[in-house]
């Protein structure tokens, strides 16, 4: 993943990304993935991809709009030749994995009192209980909030993997930045795991270093799906500019190296890329 997006690269992204914005089909087709994927309903959409069922599942139940303020770096230019004054079109996103008898969710999202989670696995058929593993790209709030209700454990079955450079540095980070983190992860206690960058996890799920976002910020890639985390918060901003970040960004340099490459590895491998903010729904397939 050492190689940097073309000019044609980032126009070929930035016409994929504007068609998801927009509501339209979010791109073409990557190889395995069946033509006959179901359609966006009550913020959920399921694919097909080499032997697995793969689900978005959007958890934010009101439109979500990354203000313009959230990239102060972006000159007013760039920002109205995008014509995204009002805001950049996102979402707050997890992804269900069912592969090889095992279900697999990756982060819980906000945990809000409107939270779409449930309501989504319950599309598939599916309780908190029945999730076997939480795969977390990192500890923010809108990616962990999920995994506790009224302080006990929303998903009693489920393993929990981190990274272990996430964890370090959370640790290190003052009270009342960490409360969140400390507490959620006490409640599954002997139920949480930390891996290293490049582990395979169960379901033959391998964790991609994608730190800058935060200092253990994690990508997954799981056959031709690769789950991006925070990597892209405004993807019609983010995929043609690629050297702008948001202010969530703990490590702005890292950020800009990270989704640079791993951008271009999803386009190299054919992969399908499943964002956490990307606008709904959150896929992007290439052939």
């Amino acid at each position: 993943m050492d190689k940097f997006f073309s000019k044609g690269s980032w126009l070929l992204f930035a016409s994929v990304m504007m068609l998801a914005s927009c509501g339209g089909n979010a791109g073409r087709h990557a190889e395995g993935v069946k033509d006959a994927d179901t359609a966006v309903v009550n913020g959920v959409k399921t694919l097909r991809l080499d032997g697995m069922t793969v689900t978005w599942i959007q958890d934010n139940a009101q439109e979500k709009l990354m203000p313009r303020t959230l990239f102060a770096d972006v000159p007013d230019s760039i920002i109205g030749k995008l014509s995204l004054q009002e805001g950049v079109p996102s979402s707050v996103s997890t992804f269900l994995v069912e592969t090889e008898g095992i279900k697999i969710l990756f982060d819980t999202g906000l945990g809000a009192p409107d939270s779409r989670l449930s309501a989504g696995l319950e599309s598939a058929g599916l309780k908190p209980a029945d999730i076997d593993y939480l795969y977390l790209t990192h500890f923010h709030g809108d990616h962990i909030g999920g995994m506790l209700r009224n302080d006990t454990a929303v998903f009693p079955n489920a393993e929990v993997y981190a990274g272990k450079a996430e964890y370090d540095a959370w640790m290190q980070m003052p009270d009342g930045q960490k409360a969140q983190v400390v507490k959620t992860m006490g409640v599954y206690g002997k139920r949480l795991h930390l891996f290293e960058f490049g582990d395979t996890l169960p379901g033959r799920v391998t964790a991609v270093d994608a730190s800058g976002h935060t200092p253990g910020h994690t990508a997954f890639r799981v056959g031709n799906l690769m789950v991006v985390g925070d990597l892209v918060h405004g993807a019609a901003l983010q995929i043609p500019y690629p050297q702008y970040c948001a202010a969530y960004d703990m490590e702005k340099g890292k950020s800009v190296e990270t989704r640079r490459q791993i951008l271009e590895y999803v386009k190299d491998n054919g992969l399908v890329m499943a964002g956490m903010h990307l606008p709904a729904p959150a896929f992007v397939a290439e052939q």
